[in-house]
């Protein structure tokens, strides 16, 4: 699509921008939108930036958008990446005075924040023009399930808007707010999922001894799945294997026919992914041929790792700091095993993702991720948009030059 320009909004003093920022924010999280649904998300995003005065691209991998911002004649880019969709829950929380007006869906994972957060940087980038270079504001679509990454790579993301390297936040409950850690290397881990489907020999409740019951070869794969970890896995590897739905074709008094099992498996490097995937389906494979049940295993690897660029991490540390101060910024916290979609990114473009506290104990802030109580701690938007502002000041440092429009 044709880029669509506009000019910059008058100028806002501090408070001002701060208030426009959780403006956004309770905005984008009345209307929520799941993955590759974000249109209205989209429309309003892109109005934002079209008003701040930047080059709008729409349609990128469905719904995605790149913005683009261009200071003076620096040749350098830098990717600064937002979420964009919601997920398929029922918010429950019936005071909240932004609370989600689209039944079953709700920002249950803070990517109204994130974007706020990013919108927020580009409002301060487009105004203050203290940087040499181009800063591309990516918001990305369905990101919960693995997939808008690929899309926007696929739609020629990186070939129409080259980057030199990227960056990406998540914020997260149990961290202090405004606190903000890293590291280099493998911070976040793959998901690959499976199912396992159990055909046996149903029957009636009464004759056990006249069926292949599934539901106890199923119980039984359950609980080998657990060993996996403990007994085939370096311990200085690490890797989940969890097994989320049980289900069945069976009623009170006849035995199942079927039985299903679903799940999922993280871990942080390929050699352990391959080795999950291989001793699911042998486990499978004999627990069921020793009981005289038949079985299938789809395997599907869904997130890669997400694995930092060292350099790109120094550059991270240097804007965190900028920002919060050196005391509040962890610059080699220990990696979790949730799963990104930016690790699909950072497999083709040199980048770093850091984690952004939205609050302790039980403050604001501090109830967890996808949970239906769940929301955005307005007190870190601010935090967020200096820290991406930071990065692009950081990575693209300001020259004497008069800056150019947006390009």
């Amino acid at each position: 699509m044709c880029p669509i320009e506009a000019h910059p909004s008058p100028a806002m003093d501090e408070p001002s921008l701060e208030v426009a920022w959780k403006r956004w924010r309770h905005e984008l999280h009345r209307f929520p939108e799941t993955g590759f649904r974000e249109h209205g998300t989209a429309d309003r995003v892109g109005a934002i930036l079209l008003a701040l005065g930047l080059q709008v691209h729409r349609g990128v991998g469905g719904t995605g958008i790149v913005a683009n911002l261009r200071c003076g004649q620096g040749t350098g880019v830098i990717g600064l990446r937002a979420d964009m969709d919601a997920l398929a829950l029922t918010e429950a929380a019936p005071g909240r005075e932004h609370a989600s007006l689209h039944p079953g869906c709700m920002h249950a994972c803070g990517h109204d924040g994130h974007m706020a957060m990013l919108l927020g940087a580009a409002q301060l980038l487009s105004r203050r023009r203290d940087f040499d270079g181009t800063v591309r504001f990516i918001f990305q679509p369905a990101e919960e399930h693995g997939r808008g990454a690929a899309a926007m790579l696929a739609d020629g993301l990186l070939e129409r808007f080259p980057i030199d390297e990227i960056h990406a936040l998540h914020n997260i409950p149990g961290l202090a707010a405004g606190h903000i850690a890293t590291r280099v290397g493998g911070i976040m881990a793959s998901e690959d999922d499976f199912v396992i489907r159990i055909t046996g020999q149903g029957g009636h409740a009464a004759a056990p001894h006249r069926t292949v019951d599934p539901l106890r070869i199923g119980a039984e794969i359950v609980l080998a799945l657990q060993h996996i970890v403990a007994r085939c896995v370096d311990p200085r590897q690490p890797a989940v294997v969890s097994c989320t739905e049980f289900t069945t074709d069976g009623i009170r008094n006849a035995i199942a026919g079927e039985v299903v099992i679903r799940g999922d498996t993280r871990s942080h490097s390929p050699a352990v992914q391959a080795l999950l995937e291989a001793r699911i389906r042998e486990l499978c494979q004999g627990i069921c041929g020793a009981h005289g049940a038949a079985c299938t295993v789809e395997y599907s690897h869904e997130f890669v790792p997400t694995v930092n660029h060292a350099s790109c991490v120094a550059t991270a540390v240097r804007a965190a700091r900028r920002v919060v101060g050196a005391l509040r910024v962890d610059a080699d916290t220990p990696p979790m095993m949730i799963s990104e979609d930016f690790g699909r990114l950072l497999q083709r473009v040199p980048g770093a993702f850091v984690f952004l506290g939205n609050g302790d104990a039980d403050g604001p802030g501090s109830v967890p991720l996808h949970n239906p109580r769940y929301d955005f701690n307005d007190d870190i938007l601010p935090v967020g948009a200096r820290y991406f502002a930071e990065l692009a000041r950081t990575r693209l440092p300001a020259a004497t030059n008069a800056c150019t429009t947006a390009t």
